[in-house]
């Protein structure tokens, strides 16, 4: 439902006409079920057992982390910090984790950094569904996994680019340009023309987030990927459950046997 909601927040331009609903108030909307579903997401993952109280403890040191780091970036020339432990966080600790994760992180950093505005949710879905992909990867070891999780955090910058700009497309141009949104058009000619605002406005960008998430996973990744399944498997986050029928006890040398 989470995502569901993601993708309606992002693709809704395609199918409804800016100013049907209002665009003041949608942001603040979205913001507040996001929230809730999260919540929602958390509470079944502790219900599955896919997340339980180490686990939550970890993902508030990772978003801690995340919102710490992400201002080294600072979004310069496409420079973004944040995504390459989204990515080995929900390789390690599944699409659930990876999801919450994103949506934590980009909170806590805006709080921080005082980014709090109408962008915050459409940000927060983004690193959300960076996370949650990134769980869903095929299995794979050593070196050919770290190279899978690399192309797939560049290709994830790409990806968060693509969904930020669906944000703001609708409104951030003159009618009268060949790449600006115009309600009524069919959906392969809105398509064609976001297609060409994306490339026109923010591939340099992208391109540069991309590059950095590369190089961060191949550099970082081994090593991070190493404490972050290290880390689960001390606190045996998914530690199962076995009872064994208690060992008859055997005398010590020199003691009695016990003849009852």
């Amino acid at each position: 439902m989470a995502a569901f909601l993601g993708v309606v927040a992002f693709f809704w331009p395609f199918v409804v006409a800016p100013g049907t609903f209002g665009s003041t108030y949608a942001p603040l909307c979205i913001f507040g079920v996001l929230l809730v579903l999260v919540l929602c997401v958390v509470i079944s993952e502790i219900a599955e057992g896919g997340i339980n109280s180490k686990a939550l403890a970890m993902l508030g040191v990772l978003s801690a982390v995340n919102a710490a780091i992400r201002p080294l970036g600072a979004g310069t020339a496409g420079i973004e910090t944040v995504f390459f432990i989204l990515v080995l966080a929900g390789r390690v600790y599944g699409p659930g984790f990876g999801f919450t994760l994103g949506c934590t992180s980009l909170f806590a950093s805006a709080l921080i950094t005082g980014g709090v505005g109408p962008w915050m949710p459409y940000q927060m879905f983004g690193c959300a569904f960076v996370g949650m992909l990134a769980g869903f990867l095929p299995r794979a070891t050593g070196r050919l996994e770290v190279l899978m999780l690399a192309v797939y955090g560049s290709l994830s910058g790409y990806l968060f680019g693509f969904l930020l700009n669906l944000s703001f497309w609708p409104f951030s141009l003159d009618p009268n340009s060949s790449i600006a949104y115009l309600p009524g058009l069919p959906f392969t000619e809105q398509w064609q023309r976001y297609i060409a605002f994306d490339l026109a406005t923010s591939l340099g960008w992208d391109t540069g987030r991309a590059v950095t998430n590369f190089v961060c996973v191949m550099l970082a990744g081994p090593a991070v990927l190493t404490v972050l399944r290290r880390a689960a498997r001390k606190a045996r986050f998914q530690a199962p459950v076995r009872f064994a029928a208690p060992q008859p006890r055997r005398p010590d040398a020199g003691e009695p046997a016990d003849d009852r």
